[in-house]
């Protein structure tokens, strides 16, 4: 029997209809968590500037930290010791999403030189460190304890804050209510939870809000990533967190609004917490437009809570 023209163009839609759903089933997901995933990697392109970058070793300035996490996946981080006779207190610095520890080269020089031992830490399925997924916060906030062991054992006797950005800021929440050996944080520009976040990035990116299809990828994100999508949950450990938190958010920010900056800080238990609003800054901007000023309050909070 002969197919006509119209016949075959409905069995290549059912084709097409068919290779889409497997797609979105079986691939779209893994975008979420895989972060060397070879489809974003294409259409990222070349690696970003800071990565090109490397820290000093030389016995003198700092040193390579290799340990293995909780679940025996190795991570990586670079330590920059404190140019001073004195040690303030130790600083762990957390990255955003697709990003690496080298993305804090200046940042951790500088944090060195007003007296902090830095520790830049690539999260695990970036930069250095193995492991294939990111689960938001679940798993690595038991990196972040991971690597706390690390610290004490070799004779830690100082306070100890932690840095986050984005994705980093919502690692740090999750750690600081998690595990009460960090003594203080600064986070910036970071969402209250994974399943919202996720729900506004494909808004933000495509241009749809479909809540019944981004809660599908969020669970099927999560069950092949092998984590309970809902427990990536910041706001959650903020009620929890007793320790003084400088929260900061661009007011301009369209990737994570700052309402879930103010919201994160709203349930906060330490007074000694503060919120920062930067006029004008988006996502990636707030060092750039909070200025020298900026990175004075960052410092001055820091070795506030150090003493």
């Amino acid at each position: 029997m002969k197919i006509g023209a119209f016949g075959k163009i409905k069995i290549g839609v059912a084709v097409l209809l068919v290779f889409g759903l497997l797609f979105l089933h079986f691939y779209v997901p893994r975008i979420i968590t895989e972060i060397r995933n070879p489809l974003i990697e294409s259409i990222r392109g070349v690696s970003k500037k800071s990565d090109a970058q490397t820290f000093n070793y030389s016995a003198e300035v700092g040193r390579e930290i290799r340990f293995a996490s909780f679940d025996d996946v190795e991570l990586v981080a670079s330590e920059t010791y404190a140019k001073s006779d004195t040690v303030i207190g130790t600083i762990i610095l957390l990255h955003g999403i697709r990003s690496r520890k080298e993305h804090f080269i200046t940042l951790s020089n500088r944090l060195a030189k007003e007296g902090f031992n830095v520790i830049a830490l690539d999260s695990r399925g970036h930069g250095q460190s193995g492991g294939d997924n990111c689960s938001f916060g679940v798993f690595e906030k038991k990196d972040v304890s991971s690597l706390l062991d690390v610290l004490i054992k070799r004779g830690q006797n100082h306070k100890i804050g932690i840095f986050g950005q984005s994705l980093g800021g919502a690692i740090a929440l999750q750690s600081l209510g998690s595990d009460e050996r960090l003594d203080f944080g600064v986070v910036e520009s970071t969402f209250s939870e994974f399943r919202t976040i996720t729900h506004d990035y494909i808004k933000y990116h495509l241009g749809i809000s479909i809540k019944l299809f981004s809660n599908y990828l969020v669970n099927r994100a999560g069950s092949m990533a092998n984590f309970d999508p809902d427990k990536a949950s910041p706001i959650s450990y903020c009620k929890n967190i007793k320790q003084p938190v400088l929260m900061v958010h661009g007011s301009e920010d369209r990737r994570i609004s700052i309402e879930y900056g103010k919201a994160n800080f709203e349930v906060l238990q330490n007074r000694n917490s503060d919120f920062v609003e930067i006029i004008g800054a988006n996502h990636t901007n707030v060092w750039e437009l909070g200025g020298e000023e900026y990175a004075r309050k960052v410092i001055s909070f820091m070795k506030a809570m150090s003493k």
